[in-house]
């Protein structure tokens, strides 16, 4: 796991009736004095019968172990809550532990009660549940004063630092398509387990990607439960991050699956145009990415002019418009008028196949991205040969990229820019 929070988070204390499910997490929130746990042994207790996946209760000497005594050099991100850290668990720190890649996130010790909270969240909703688009909790730290939590290694980071990075070169469309399905697939999930569960926070510092570019939701830390039997809603203090909260959820506090799909429309924009959901060094009308781009998705002509200007053109416009107008219905303000994710996902599915198809077998299979070395990469690239190992694929240019077309040197930067996908004539 890596990446950073929004600077954008919001909490409010509006007043508030709180749905009492089967949760064990689920409490009065207003209550500060709620007993938290404070051990292991209290936190799998809380677990109980709902704890469907195992959790490895870690010792905070073993992460000091893990992270090399929480070196600055193994910081992946940080914010309100504390920091991240990279780490390795290796076989000798525990006994039947495949050695393991590792994001540590430590919690400040002196954090509020709903930090705390968020921390135990998370333990419990991702204790509970387990979906290849969801990111694993490996395991926890609850000793003292210390609230820690282990997850898988997400090699390339937050999709907010790859989205808007002013180092790396643009995200090409397919990998944009292949991002937004697999996030819509992870909330459709929880819209859709058992017992129903809001992310409340979906943006895309907290969508992680793996080094295939698999998208996984991580933070769960204002996750809630949905609404049961004949409610309709959840009540519930106003806590998510401007620029993505649904309007009526910041109007009332009564938060449904909606005001996730809502968030999933902005999201959405923010890959259509390259630009982020909220930014104070734009114009005045342009800092609110809704505000300034949703009025003009069903205008075709005016809407293309606002597509991220870093793709060069290089995009299939029907399946930009498409996801144009999932943007805009899923953004309406009537949130019944909303669609529902699993119809969201049946949505995407056509056009990341198609994407899938016009970029050649394998470019997004299990073996890593381009493992076949996909007809449209080979074209553009020049590439006569593709050699890998588990690590690196080296290209071999059969011609200069200079004075190719800019398609061809996009996918060509884009390429040469990722440590592990190198291009041999380049060296």
């Amino acid at each position: 796991m890596r990446g950073s929070p929004s600077s954008y988070r919001v909490s409010s204390n509006a007043k508030s009736e709180f749905q009492k499910v089967q949760n064990p997490l689920v409490k009065e929130e207003a209550n500060e004095g709620s007993k938290l746990p404070s051990n292991p042994e209290e936190v799998e207790d809380l677990r109980g019968t709902t704890a469907t996946n195992p959790l490895i209760a870690f010792t905070f000497d073993e992460l000091k172990t893990i992270t090399g005594n929480f070196r600055q050099d193994y910081v992946l991100g940080g914010g309100g809550f504390g920091s991240v850290y990279k780490g390795f668990v290796t076989q000798d720190l525990k006994e039947g532990f495949h050695p393991l890649q590792v994001a540590v996130k430590v919690h400040d010790a002196d954090n509020s009660f709903q930090g705390h909270r968020e921390w135990l969240a998370e333990v419990i909703f991702l204790g509970q549940l387990s979906h290849p688009n969801l990111v694993k909790l490996i395991g926890y730290c609850c000793e003292d004063e210390h609230r820690v939590l282990i997850y898988e290694f997400m090699a390339r980071g937050s999709v907010e630092s790859n989205l808007f990075s002013r180092v790396l070169p643009p995200l090409p469309w397919s990998i944009r398509m292949k991002i937004a399905f697999g996030a819509a697939k992870g909330l459709a999930f929880l819209h859709e387990a058992e017992k129903p569960v809001i992310f409340r926070d979906f943006k895309t510092s907290n969508i992680l990607l793996d080094q295939d570019y698999n998208a996984k939701l991580s933070d769960f830390g204002l996750a809630k439960d949905g609404p049961v039997g004949d409610k309709s809603h959840v009540s519930t203090r106003i806590m998510g991050t401007y620029g993505y909260a649904a309007p009526e959820y910041l109007m009332t506090g009564h938060l449904t699956a909606m005001s996730d799909v809502y968030s999933f429309g902005v999201v959405l924009l923010e890959f259509l145009t390259g630009r982020k959901s909220l930014d104070k060094s734009r114009p005045v009308r342009q800092q609110t990415l809704t505000d300034w781009a949703a009025p003009l998705l069903t205008q075709k002509k005016k809407f293309l002019s606002i597509v991220d200007p870093r793709l060069g053109g290089d995009y299939p416009e029907k399946a930009v418009q498409k996801m144009a107008m999932l943007a805009y219905h899923c953004l309406d303000r009537n949130p019944k008028a909303r669609p529902l994710m699993r119809d969201i996902v049946e949505s995407l599915e056509p056009l990341q196949e198609a994407v899938e198809a016009s970029d050649g077998e394998g470019q997004y299979g299990g073996g890593g991205l381009l493992c076949s070395a996909s007809s449209v990469f080979r074209e553009a690239l020049g590439v006569s040969s593709l050699s890998t190992t588990s690590c690196c694929f080296r290209f071999h240019c059969s011609s200069d990229v200079e004075g190719q077309p800019s398609s061809t040197k996009a996918a060509h930067n884009f390429l040469a820019s990722r440590s592990e996908m190198t291009c041999a004539g380049c060296k």
